[in-house]
């Protein structure tokens, strides 16, 4: 799965902010000269003792990862890979703990059939989390047929109600000078949403979240976005345009400033609107099953936790 969170510029700022006392264990498989595959993993506990191997990126912020492998070598990849993890004898691992597996990722199947005929390992799969995803038609108006008839009453009615009642603006942050006062405005909104996300954004977060919108607005992969009502910001979209796809990452809104005016979804729905006409494919909500995701037409794809056990 080509996804910004196996890039080279998003693992690395995980690991920069985020990977604390782990230790890298990244494998590289090659075919001769050519790099076909690459394991991308680290281990846990640093210091001596049975490891624990998970795959860089961690479990809380990135929300798919996976093995990387060269369309077409997949099984040279996952043989080699899997005949290396056996052969470390000197420093032994008790857990591969792999999270974030999309259902498509061909780990799923080649891993668990070549850790079938290792007597000493044990294999267990579940459903870790749901990621909601659109699948997004040609049009504005295509998109508003697909939902119920009660829901595309509300998304109109709540666009409609907000610019009758207020002077409404949104923009996407496109000023490098502004990202770092931006980026802060949104960790305010994000904090200020409820108590579950302000406990989440603690300061190493705050450094990791400032860290990310530089590195992919220097890619173009950014687009923060807020909507503003009377001038005033009430509501931020976090979201990445990667692989023709916008992940929605996170957001935040002011639950005191216009309740009544819906900001979050009026945003939302002007985001979505204009993921359609940049013909993007999809709009992805990432990680989590709330309900507002499917009110506004999203579908379940999963992603997995897989472990082997030694």
């Amino acid at each position: 799965m080509d996804t910004i969170f196996l890039t080279w510029q998003w693992q690395k700022t995980w690991w920069d902010f985020l990977s604390e006392e782990a230790q890298l264990f990244i494998v590289t498989v090659r075919d001769g000269e050519e790099l076909i595959g690459l394991a991308p993993l680290y281990t846990l506990p640093p210091n001596g003792g049975p490891r624990t191997l998970r795959l860089i990126g961690g479990v809380e912020v990135s929300d798919y990862l996976d093995i990387i492998a060269a369309r077409g070598k997949e099984e040279m990849v996952y043989s080699a890979l899997w005949e290396f993890l056996m052969s470390e004898y000197d420093s032994p691992w008790k857990l591969v703990d792999l999270h974030n597996l999309p259902a498509t990722s061909p780990t799923l199947k080649m891993l668990p059939a070549l850790v079938s005929d290792t007597t000493e390992v044990q294999v267990a799969m579940e459903v870790e989390d749901v990621c909601p995803i659109i699948n997004l038609p040609s049009s504005w108006e295509d998109y508003l047929s697909r939902l119920s008839k009660k829901q595309r009453h509300e998304v109109r009615r709540k666009i409609r109600k907000a610019n009758t009642e207020a002077t409404v603006h949104w923009y996407y942050v496109q000023d490098e000078k502004a990202l770092q006062t931006e980026i802060e405005n949104f960790i305010e909104l994000h904090q200020r949403s409820d108590q579950q996300k302000e406990a989440f954004m603690d300061r190493r977060m705050e450094s990791f979240f400032q860290a990310v919108a530089g590195i992919t607005f220097e890619q173009g992969w950014l687009r923060l976005s807020f909507i503003l009502v009377n001038d005033v910001k009430a509501a931020t979209m976090l979201c990445f345009d990667y692989n023709d796809s916008i992940l929605v990452y996170n957001s935040g809104y002011d639950p005191y400033l216009y309740p009544s005016l819906s900001t979050g979804t009026v945003l939302l729905g002007h985001c979505i609107q204009d993921a359609i006409e940049k013909g993007r494919t999809t709009f992805d909500f990432l990680r989590g099953g709330e309900e507002y995701k499917y009110r506004l037409g999203a579908q379940d794809t999963e992603v997995y936790n897989l472990r082997i056990s030694r």
